[in-house]
């Protein structure tokens, strides 16, 4: 399949849809998801247009590794969690319903299950103040 241009990360990555950023540089966008599994749960955003891992660029996979790294142990300070999960899904039948290559990144605390993320949207305050809180631990 082809990449669609019009996909709502490429629409987020063009500033058409507002985000509440936590990081970017040249070719990464980091947002909060707007609805959220857990409290601090972040998206990794490549700009390089690609649907998923398949078709990226191996080049710009590894650029992004450490940033992935640094991102998790970030948003697992920042919301005192227990351990973090990161997620990226390829095609369809894995779960992917944006295509645009992506990685949630969801700090977990033991014995707390995980919300659906087919839920309702986070409120935008929770939202700016849990992007405040790693752009803090990122910046520190």
């Amino acid at each position: 399949m082809m990449y669609d241009a019009n996909n709502i990360f490429a629409k987020i990555l063009r500033g058409e849809i507002p985000s509440h950023k936590v990081y970017e540089d040249p070719e990464v966008l980091v947002i909060m998801d707007a609805m959220p599994q857990s409290p601090g749960h972040t998206l990794i955003i490549p700009k390089a247009p690609s649907r998923n891992l398949l078709d990226a660029d191996p080049e710009m996979l590894a650029r992004l590794a450490p940033l992935l790294q640094k991102i998790m142990r970030a948003v697992k300070e920042a919301f005192t969690a227990d351990g973090v999960t990161l997620v990226q899904f390829n095609e369809p039948a894995s779960g992917q319903t944006v295509f645009h290559l992506h990685f949630h990144v969801i700090p977990r605390i033991e014995g707390t299950p995980l919300k659906p993320h087919t839920g309702a949207m986070e409120d935008s305050e929770v939202l700016a103040a849990n992007a405040e809180k790693v752009r803090k631990v990122l910046a520190a």
